[in-house]
């Protein structure tokens, strides 16, 4: 349906646009070959038509492939580098945001510059609670700890540097 406006579309803007500069001879044969597009589309099974209907879609989606592919080649080498960095981290060890921004700028870390690290923390995918909930568990399974003082913990930023809602849900879910 969708490729018969199309043709209908053209065709009718090529002869609005030659108006002025045809003969009455070749108005009736662009009009013939208007009704004949319109009559082989009417005639063309559904199916047909909905292969045509999928083409943008699909063409839509190579132009989005394309252009995130562009994007990540617009991302400089010291960015990538960094978010590589945090997710070593954090496949052995449950840091905060906080706390792996430090890792990854300290000089005694990895020493990149903020930009870098905080792309890396913007295109990471971890669960910052969870995270929160692992190192509460780490601190009980180690020492003894009341409720406040593993808050203190959790939250300072001696300590940890999670959230309060990161540390109140550690708490709230430890086993």
């Amino acid at each position: 349906m969708k490729l018969n406006k199309i043709l209908i579309s053209a065709l009718s803007l090529g002869l609005l646009v030659g108006c002025g500069n045809t003969t009455p001879k070749e108005e009736t044969e662009e009009n013939q070959q208007v009704e004949q597009t319109e009559e082989a589309t009417k005639e063309q099974p559904a199916e047909e038509t909905t292969e045509t209907e999928e083409s943008p879609t699909e063409e839509d989606q190579n132009v989005e492939e394309v252009q995130e592919e562009s994007k990540e080649d617009d991302v400089p080498r010291e960015y990538e580098a960094a978010l590589k960095a945090a997710e070593n981290y954090l496949s052995f060890m449950p840091f905060s945001k906080t706390g792996l921004f430090k890792q990854l700028t300290s000089e005694a870390g990895d020493g990149y510059p903020d930009e870098a690290a905080n792309y890396a923390l913007e295109n990471i995918e971890v669960d910052w609670k969870e995270n929160a909930l692992k190192s509460a568990q780490n601190y009980i399974d180690n020492m003894p700890m009341s409720n406040n003082q593993l808050y203190q913990q959790l939250t300072s930023d001696a300590g940890e540097g999670f959230t309060e809602e990161e540390a109140q849900y550690a708490i709230d879910n430890l086993e």
